[in-house]
């Protein structure tokens, strides 16, 4: 009689470790069927944040005309200024009765907080950036490298 009862454990330990082999094996498709669908969002985000470029200028845009202005208006005065110039050397919005139609300027975070960087008051007397116009004629302002 215990000989029936060691078979028959032995049969459920059996049972058991096909039960988590197949588990294991489950888990693991689905792992890799995860690994596959990340593969494909992340190449499809690849090809949405490349823009073509259709037009890339670097310039150092002076911004000492920002210090004519009081204290405590002067980096505001500073981004104006940027986009005055990018958008006067870009030609963004000319020829176009409304402005920003079809091109608009988009400053990128870096530069915003490169001119910030010392405060209100202190913004730089120049600044060194690289514009980058898209094929929808979207212009983007970078900090030089």
């Amino acid at each position: 009689m215990e000989k029936a009862d060691e078979t028959e454990e032995t049969v459920e330990v059996e049972e058991v470790g096909e039960e988590e082999e197949a588990v294991k094996e489950e888990s693991e498709t689905a792992e890799e069927a995860d690994e596959l669908a990340e593969e494909e969002i992340v190449e499809e985000v690849e090809e949405e944040v490349k823009p073509e470029i259709v037009d890339e200028r670097v310039y150092t845009i002076p911004l000492s005309r920002a210090w004519i202005a009081p204290r405590r208006k002067r980096a505001p005065k500073a981004v104006r200024l940027l986009r005055n110039f990018i958008e006067r050397h870009m030609k963004v919005g000319a020829g176009s009765e409304v402005a920003g139609e079809n091109e608009r300027l988009v400053i990128s975070n870096e530069v915003n907080e490169k001119i910030w960087s010392r405060g209100i008051e202190k913004p730089p007397r120049r600044i060194k950036i690289r514009a980058v116009r898209d094929i929808e004629g979207t212009v983007t302002v970078y900090l030089a490298r």
